[in-house]
């Protein structure tokens, strides 16, 4: 197929996946000023760059003798792969791991006019002039020697997607409890301000009308439910007729939900340092669909780190 076999197929892909891991990593710690160790992987290596790298060889093999023909297969060919990869990932994640929104002609995000004319210019690049010392150099190492190295990296990454496919599925899953968590909060602290206003505790009541000016992480709207609970307690014990033993058997129930909310608030916040470190080496991810809620995530595996410092 195209004069490689599958083994030599194979040591391109990791070989691109290495080399797209140091000139992102290079590029985005030089932009934050501190080391930052891109990609969805754990290891040294970035699949989208040894992927785009094989689909520009692949593309361009028909067009090799026309340059612009080359170019054009290459924005083709590169944007369909980062849009079907930006999609997908996001739909099984919940998580963009780039975002063009801010771009200009960009389409959904995962798209951009720059982005796909720079993927031509790296495929007339990679055809023309990265390629073909790479492949000089791979028919140089021993067909045995390039098999083995091949076999050793292949199982490797394997066991690395595994761990960090698995470590951004559980991310996903404790955004989604996050969620799940904040409105069931949500609908007790509702209930709460009704009993509240139902008093007319004009002081308590202002009080409530500041705190739901912005939507409050899960740690916050705990402490704000923690101080109407003490209000209501107050009520109760100052007013003890001013509740029907309805209202306080509600009361009651909500205070245990609460509770049991509560537990399930600190399961959350646990994260191991695969999902820490996939958050901190992908600083410009984030979340439609649960953009508070990764934003409180973000928190937590920074504060970690500051902790360690």
């Amino acid at each position: 197929m195209f004069g490689y076999n599958g083994v030599q197929w194979l040591f391109f892909f990791y070989f691109y996946c290495l080399a797209g891991w140091c000139f992102e990593s290079v590029y985005v710690s030089l932009k934050s000023h501190k080391w930052v160790n891109r990609g969805f992987m754990r290891g040294p290596f970035l699949p989208l760059y040894g992927s785009g790298a094989i689909m520009m060889l692949v593309v361009s093999r028909p067009f090799a003798d026309t340059i612009w023909l080359t170019y054009i297969a290459g924005v083709i060919g590169a944007t369909a792969l980062e849009y079907v990869t930006g999609v997908a990932m996001e739909a099984l994640f919940k998580v963009r791991y780039w975002d063009y929104s801010q771009r200009f002609l960009n389409f959904q995000g995962h798209i951009c006019l720059r982005s796909s004319l720079t993927w031509g210019l790296f495929t007339v690049l990679m055809t023309r002039v990265i390629h073909r010392p790479i492949e000089k150099m791979m028919y140089m190492i021993p067909e045995q020697v390039l098999y083995y190295a091949t076999v050793i990296l292949t199982v490797y990454i394997v066991a690395d997607f595994t761990l960090s496919f698995k470590a951004a599925l559980d991310l996903r899953d404790i955004l989604v409890k996050i969620m799940k968590v904040r409105e069931e909060l949500e609908r007790i602290q509702k209930r709460l301000d009704v009993f509240i206003a139902f008093n007319n505790d004009e002081k308590e009541q202002r009080k409530i009308d500041r705190g739901g000016r912005r939507e409050l992480w899960v740690n916050e709207l705990s402490a704000s439910l923690e101080q109407r609970f003490a209000t209501v307690k107050e009520l109760l014990l100052s007013r003890p007729s001013a509740y029907g033993e309805s209202a306080k058997e509600e009361i009651a129930e909500l205070r245990g939900k609460f509770s049991l909310y509560r537990e399930r608030e600190k399961g959350i916040g646990i994260l191991d340092f695969y999902k820490r470190d996939m958050i901190r080496n992908n600083p410009t991810m984030r979340s439609q669909a649960y953009e508070s809620a990764f934003e409180e995530l973000k928190e937590m595996a920074n504060d970690k780190k500051e902790k360690k410092t």
